[in-house]
């Protein structure tokens, strides 16, 4: 347990400095606390299973509950799923940045862990400044679950960051309230046919009209 560096970072225009400082922690193998659109998110190197096992530690999450994925732009999708299907191009191509988390078919190489060996991944263009400033300057796609105990609400300001959460990251990004509200809805494109697994930001009837 340690006590964690808390730096206030500006939404719109996030200082280089703190976004370099938050990168080389992540790049360690270390855990950042982040702002997304609508919560507050926690970030390692989501290739590097070790990095991927803090992330269930920290958040008390059971083994058998894979972990969406935040990337920086669309390029970064070869190195994560086995294809694009055309239905998931039309919702990246309507819906992203942020809004809607994806999940493809996983390529074989991403960790275990990461997946929870179910072969899928949740992907999820990044859309706050921050969060797209931080996986910009990685080139490399970050944890992108929420910052909360398993079970627990996720938080839209850092006064409200579970202690416990707080107490095991390496550094805290606050840039003050956030959205908050429901989080990205989540649609699965690995089957025959469109799956909304959780309606957030987007209605179903959105996402089934774009797809009709």
């Amino acid at each position: 347990m340690h006590s964690s560096t808390i730096q206030r970072i500006h939404p719109e225009n996030p200082q280089p400095e703190l976004i370099l400082e938050a990168a080389a922690i992540i790049r360690k193998g270390g855990v950042v606390s982040y702002p997304t659109r609508c919560l507050y998110g926690l970030g390692a190197d989501a290739l590097d299973a070790a990095a991927v096992e803090k992330i269930f530690a920290v958040k008390q999450r059971p083994g058998d509950k894979p972990l969406s994925v935040l990337i920086g732009h669309t390029s970064q999708l070869d190195r994560l799923v086995r294809d694009i299907p055309p239905v998931a191009g039309k919702i990246i191509e309507h819906f992203w940045p942020g809004k809607i988390t994806i999940v493809f078919a996983a390529k074989d190489s991403l960790p275990d862990n990461l997946t929870a060996r179910t072969g899928k991944i949740g992907i999820r263009l990044a859309r706050h400044k921050v969060a797209a400033a931080l996986v910009n300057e990685l080139e490399n796609p970050i944890t992108g679950t929420s910052a909360n105990i398993s079970g627990h609400a996720g938080c839209s300001r850092i006064e409200d960051l579970d202690y416990r959460i707080a107490q095991q990251v390496d550094l805290i990004l606050d840039a003050g309230p956030l959205k908050g509200g429901r989080g990205s809805s989540v649609v699965d494109v690995t089957g025959d046919t469109l799956q909304i697994i959780r309606e957030g930001e987007i209605s179903s009837r959105e996402i089934l009209a774009l797809i009709a």
